[in-house]
């Protein structure tokens, strides 16, 4: 029976050669039609026998037919009329016309067939640092309107040879409709600069040459690469590290590490299976791997931690730059201490002129900086931490289809923000904080741009429940139909729940640093019950006092005054514990003025701040009394906790106004125990870690007892740390609950935004 079939697939289908895929089932199955872009994804119409168009379905979504980076969504299908005389399957123009909804395909890693064809003196792209195909290449990063199609790129400028062309014209080519498709003939060009903008050299060999040289001398080279600069040294090179900080102006904070091969990564780190996959996966992220004892890196690219962010390269630029005897570089964002990505050449030479000593340039413009994705492996499963390359723009779907366009303002600290389109939730890169003016101008053009890019026209806006926050006050400004604030910690919870796409409630453990509460207080450890349309307050860590606002965050002797004065009542003096205190903060006059605001309430908040614990007892460990980076003090207490430490600390928990509140009193006073007796620092942070997870199981269990709720969805910022969040995680699933907890999303402020417009999806229906 001869039949003929629309069918609209949604989804990751366009910029990764899935028309030339359906044009070769199609024709292998002797069927006639056409198929095209448009902005709702990919539009085929077929006609034939019955059973050949159910065995093009079949072979559509089979993995030997379906192009690597394809990922099918929906499948709609709707038999129409027959069209007589048809004899042949085409692929026709794209249809620009409608409302997009198609999925935007993220920038990914150079694959193994282009690098081949690459290292082949024979083949006409042979050293080409700009090799691509429809498996691999740039595409958010240069991708101006939806459809994907060539006028609508930063590729636009380059006329293709006619080499290029007859590829991009042959349907059964790997580089059929590929976009970005080029040669040294017709493509992007790379050359050297120094830091005034004088050519180096323009020769492509010879400029990798040259920049590897000096590399290799100890030289800072801003390298352009696929969604921005970087800024590389060898990571061999101590002095050379030292100087890129000292230059950049980023004293503490971890650099990620990049190499060309798993083999080299595990002569500093330990690489296990998971991790080896998703090193080298199409989105190639830097991920997290534990330390190898003695390694050869440079000790000031690391410290503090007891892990190295490794990402391999992932464009041909880089591997051309390994070719020339490089071992490892440091790899770190090419911008200032803590402003955005630069992406333009001479805004490059103007701010980075005075810290790197040679640029290597291209031409092809990038229209979106993108900073590197950050991953770490939590119970067998990859999570990530900073969601940027590799897996923005791609959307969350949910199942709830929004009437209305949603922005998503987000928070202020690691920020991104979200549109809700129908039943996608589409969240932006990584933007920055915002207290930085530039990350700010940053932020309100990138809404703009994504904005327009999806044809978005918000009729609601949700910012955090913060009135200080510098996204409240920009959604504030906002002339919008709906205009909806979210509890931060909710909003925790509710990113956990769009990933998982689940709407019944949960038992929400979130923990972080600070979160603005609906009693106006400081909240920072919570247990909620919590769905997407309401939560309640059902447990907390009990509130203690916080002196000096933002310092609080910074100064660890804040937090400890405050909890030490807690613990004890009235049997705490300053001159009792003078042993502790004078390790930490020299100044006896500041401790006096801070016991002072403590004990009076003045400039004074109360907090149920998890975060702020942390810093207090990484400063009664010795290990420090500053947070330079945001959770500096907290990740150095991880970094020390032995293993296979099963003791644990005293807590309490009590019953106030409701709420069942932790109170950690006990810990505080059993530590300064251990400290008095010597005990092994690793030792003790392993028992305070111990503890707070075995107080946010207790509190599970008694929420799950009185709701009869057996799912417990585990966020915040403080899950970034993997001994915690593992342990809670173990803890957990030994009390027989179902646990959730964020990966394909940061449980980190990036993750807010989500969690913001999941909620507003379902209370602004």
């Amino acid at each position: 029976m001869i039949i003929r079939q629309k069918i609209l697939v949604t989804g990751r289908v366009q910029g990764v050669g899935f028309r030339p895929a359906v044009y070769r089932i199609a024709t292998e199955l002797g069927l006639t039609g056409f198929v095209y872009n448009d902005t709702r994804g990919v539009t085929i119409e077929l006609q034939g026998q019955e059973k050949k168009i159910s065995l093009f379905i079949l072979k559509l979504n089979s993995v030997p037919d379906k192009p690597p980076l394809a990922h099918i969504e929906t499948c709609d299908i709707a038999e129409i009329p027959l069209i007589e005389d048809e004899t042949d399957f085409n692929i026709r123009m794209s249809d620009s016309q409608g409302v997009p909804v198609s999925h935007v395909t993220a920038d990914t890693a150079t694959c193994a067939d282009c690098l081949a064809e690459m290292r082949d003196n024979k083949d006409f792209r042979f050293n080409y640092p700009f090799i691509n195909c429809t498996n691999c290449g740039p595409r958010y990063s240069i991708i101006k309107n939806i459809p994907y199609d060539r006028p609508n790129t930063t590729m636009s400028v380059f006329e293709m040879c006619d080499k290029c062309a007859a590829q991009y014209k042959d349907v059964k080519d790997r580089r059929f409709h590929a976009q970005p498709v080029a040669c040294a003939t017709c493509g992007p060009k790379v050359w050297l600069t120094d830091s005034n903008g004088q050519e180096i050299e323009k020769q492509t060999q010879k400029a990798m040459e040259q920049t590897a040289k000096l590399l290799l001398d100890g030289k800072i080279i801003a390298i352009k690469g696929l969604g921005g600069f970087h800024l590389a040294v060898d990571a061999l090179n101590n002095n050379a590290v030292k100087r890129l900080r000292e230059r950049k102006k980023r004293d503490h904070k971890p650099f990620a590490l990049m190499t060309d091969s798993i083999e080299k990564i595990k002569q500093y780190a330990i690489v296990d299976e998971i991790s080896k996959r998703i090193l080298e996966s199409p989105q190639s992220p830097i991920v997290l791997l534990p330390k190898k004892e003695d390694n050869a890196i440079a000790q000031d690219a690391a410290q503090g931690v007891s892990t190295l962010g490794f990402m391999l390269c992932y464009t041909p630029v880089h591997y051309l730059l390994f070719e020339h005897g490089i071992e490892v570089l440091v790899m770190t964002s090419g911008n200032i201490s803590d402003e955005p990505l630069i992406c333009k050449n001479d805004y490059a030479l103007e701010r980075l002129g005075d810290v790197a000593d040679a640029f290597l340039m291209h031409d092809r413009e990038i229209y979106r900086q993108v900073d590197d994705s950050v991953i770490h492996i939590i119970d067998d499963e990859p999570v990530l931490i900073r969601r940027s390359r590799g897996y923005v723009p791609t959307p969350v779907i949910s199942k709830i289809n929004c009437e209305r366009d949603v922005l998503a303002a987000g928070a202020d600290l690691k920020n991104t923000f979200c549109f809700a389109k129908g039943n996608q939730l589409i969240t932006s890169e990584h933007i920055g904080d915002l207290e930085d003016a530039e990350v700010y101008h940053h932020y309100i053009n990138s809404i703009e741009h994504l904005a327009k890019l999806f044809e978005v026209k918000p009729e609601v806006i949700v910012c955090d429940l913060h009135p200080g926050y510098m996204s409240t006050q920009y959604a504030r400004s906002l002339n919008v139909e709906k205009f909806i604030q979210v509890q931060h910690h909710w909003a925790h919870v509710a990113s956990v729940l769009a990933e998982h796409n689940i709407t019944e409630p949960v038992i929400g453990l979130v923990c972080d640093g600070t979160g603005y509460g609906t009693d106006g207080k400081i909240w920072g450890c919570e247990c909620l019950i919590a769905s997407l349309e309401k939560f309640e307050r059902y447990g907390q860590l009990a509130y203690y006092q916080l002196a000096g606002a933002n310092k609080a965050s910074k100064e660890a002797i804040r937090p400890l005054l405050s909890l030490l004065k807690k613990s004890y009542g009235s049997d705490f003096s300053l001159e009792k514990f003078e042993w502790l205190l004078e390790g930490i903060e020299n100044d006896k006059t500041k401790i006096q003025i801070i016991m002072e605001q403590i004990e009076k309430s003045v400039n004074c908040v109360e907090t149920s701040s998890i975060g702020r614990v942390f810093d207090a007892v990484a400063a009664m460990l010795g290990i420090g009394n500053y947070n330079y980076f945001d959770a500096q003090l907290p990740i150095a207490l991880e970094a020390i906790a032995s293993e296979n430490i099963e003791e644990q600390y005293d807590f309490t928990i009590t019953i106030k106004d409701d709420i069942q509140n932790i109170d950690i009193g006990p810990m505080i006073q059993e530590i300064v125990l251990d400290l008095e007796q010597n005990i092994d620092k690793g030792i003790i942070s392993a028992k305070f870690h111990n503890t707070l997870a075995s107080a946010l199981v207790e509190i599970a269990n008694r929420a799950r007892k009185s709701t009869n709720i057996n799912t417990a969805a585990l966020s915040g910022g403080v899950f970034c740390n993997r001994y915690l969040l593992s342990r809670t995680i173990k803890l957990l699933k030994k009390n027989d609950f179902n646990v959730l907890f964020n990966r394909i999303v940061p449980s980190n402020d990036g993750g807010i935004s989500i969690g913001q417009a999941a909620i507003s999806s379902q209370v602004a229906r």
